[in-house]
């Protein structure tokens, strides 16, 4: 490659510290020189499971000479790499892919881009949702599990290596799960209208980019232990991926089905072995922990003698679950709370997004957390949602008061984020509603004046993240603006007026309830489940009654 890029080094401190669970490759000499960034500080980054599996997998080759880079912390990087990659977990990181972009000499837009600057690819759930706001900042977008679109990727790269960029890039088109934003054609009805039709621009492009699925039930586990991590010197084991509930507004449920469970004796237990080796903290992973058919057995693992120094953190577990022998585990393990998601007090509004959970089982669960040694309770719930109405708002605030009788001094945290819809959902098409703020006020009102710990989301960021989650590719400018403002929420009110009469408005994308019928920005990236049965879920819901 002609240009070396530019000389970029975080000042910050080193990786020092790090436990490597795996053996890095040693690098042929002709091997591909490949950075691998996170678009936020290493502490955050390194905490990313996917992150670190995705790195693991990429340094474990020999054609690939890997360097990792953070914004505020890099491994030594090549001056001519030929791949760029981005991990993108959360919505509004793209700043940060900015910066680190322009830090490195290398032009925003595909499009400005020549062939001595890298191919940047990226993945991860929001690139996988929706990638559509950010199509003309990435030449590949990885749709799907890193176990099954990681290694055909590179072999594809490898094989179009020498070739000119759109060699290179109609090469990668033909394989499953990889998506070149830059050979499909955006039209609209008008600048401010909605989507009239996307295609390929070439017959032998596919015209659509099927999501990629593992369906194994080895999962993933840390590749690296570090004192630096978010969750100190954690050793995170996946337990389960997607959840059997498919609650109709959860991008983490439908976006990963089918639900699969990983090996107790040939995964999940070898693994936590593996990890104690190194950290006597655990941390069990995944949307509903507790649905592994085998968790029982998993914990009796655990409480085993030999393990009474080990510290055990588990993700968000599923409401009915949660046995006063389960809160005694993790009270004995250094667990002072834990965390379930009811969604609401309403046991209507639940029946609407397929919250298959009752009150009394919620009740039940705080009992059993204060009984089992726990200190603390962490609630979530949300405001906004489809069909809610004032009388539900209230049933959350009696449910939560309910609770304080019935486990008194169980500390209890209700955390309340507005209703985003997130695409591949069944709720995609909803918008989000204009009353939830003031709704989100009237939750503070009525529970912290009763001594409930409200910690609400910021409705207006909610609104930022719907932006995001539902744009389509005309968002592109409208970003680069927002971040020359000053990356403020005024600075999203400045673009739009800017670019008045150039894109929709900014309730077309947020509030809007979308037509079932139109074509969504995302039309052409096939996700677990069809458009027709997504459908049928939101009719099933009678959502679209209630509102």
């Amino acid at each position: 490659m002609a240009d070396a890029l530019v000389d970029f080094r975080p000042s910050a401190p080193s990786f020092e510290g790090e436990h490597l669970l795996f053996s890095p490759a040693q690098p042929d000499a002709d091997a591909v020189p490949l950075i691998f960034a996170f678009p936020n500080d290493y502490t955050i980054g390194i905490t990313s499971l996917g992150y670190q599996v995705v790195w693991a997998t990429l340094s474990r080759r020999r054609d690939l000479a890997v360097s990792r880079l953070f914004t505020d912390l890099a491994e030594p990087l090549p001056q001519n790499p030929e791949l760029l990659g981005f991990s993108v977990s959360w919505e509004l990181d793209y700043i940060n892919i900015f910066k680190l972009l322009e830090q490195l000499g290398i032009p925003l837009r595909s499009r400005d881009r020549h062939p001595s600057h890298p191919l940047i690819f990226g993945g991860g759930p929001v690139l996988t949702g929706n990638p559509e706001p950010f199509a003309e900042f990435f030449d590949v977008i990885l749709a799907g599990d890193g176990e099954v679109v990681l290694d055909p990727f590179i072999d594809a790269y490898q094989a179009v290596r020498g070739a000119d960029r759109a060699t290179q890039l109609q090469g990668l088109a033909q394989v499953p799960g990889i998506y070149i934003p830059s050979l499909y054609e955006v039209s609209y009805h008008s600048a401010e209208g909605e989507i009239a039709a996307i295609t390929p621009v070439h017959p032998d492009i596919p015209a659509q980019v099927a999501k990629q699925t593992y369906k194994g039930n080895t999962l993933s586990c840390s590749t690296v232990v570090t004192e630096r991590a978010a969750w100190e010197n954690i050793f995170m084991v996946e337990v389960v991926r997607s959840c059997p509930e498919m609650c109709r507004f959860c991008l983490a449920s439908y976006l990963t089905l089918p639900f699969r469970t990983a090996s107790l004796d040939d995964g999940l237990i070898p693994a936590i072995q593996r990890g104690l080796q190194v950290t006597k903290r655990i941390g069990l992973l995944g949307a509903s922990v507790t649905q592994h058919p085998q968790f029982d057995e998993l914990l009796a693992f655990i409480n085993r003698p030999e393990h009474g120094d080990v510290r055990l953190s588990i993700a968000s577990v599923r409401t009915n679950t949660v046995t006063e022998a389960l809160a005694r585990t993790l009270s004995d393990r250094g667990t002072r709370s834990l965390t379930i998601a009811v969604e609401s007090g309403s046991e209507r509004l639940r029946q609407i997004v397929n919250k298959k959970l009752t009150n009394p089982e919620i009740t039940q669960a705080a009992i059993n957390a204060k009984a089992g040694g726990l200190k603390g309770l962490k609630l979530y719930g949300m405001a906004g949602i489809p069909g809610e109405e004032m009388a539900d708002l209230d049933q959350t605030v009696d449910l939560l008061l309910g609770l304080k009788k019935s486990a008194p001094g169980l500390r209890l945290t209700y955390g309340c984020s507005t209703f985003v819809p997130k695409a591949h959902t069944p709720f995609q098409w909803f918008g989000v509603d204009k009353a939830a703020e003031k709704r989100l006020r009237h939750l503070q009102k009525h529970l912290r004046s009763n001594g409930i710990d409200y910690r609400p989301e910021s409705y207006s960021w909610s609104v930022i993240q719907a932006l995001i989650s539902r744009g389509d590719r005309r968002l592109a400018p409208l970003l680069e603006q927002v971040r020359d403002y000053g990356d403020s929420l005024g600075s999203y009110k400045r673009a739009f007026k800017t670019m008045k009469g150039q894109l929709p408005p900014l309730g077309y994308y947020v509030h809007d309830q979308w037509s079932t019928d139109q074509i969504l920005p995302w039309q052409h990236l096939q996700g677990p489940l069809p458009d027709e049965t997504l459908k049928k879920h939101l009719d099933q819901s009678g959502a679209l009654a209630s509102v």
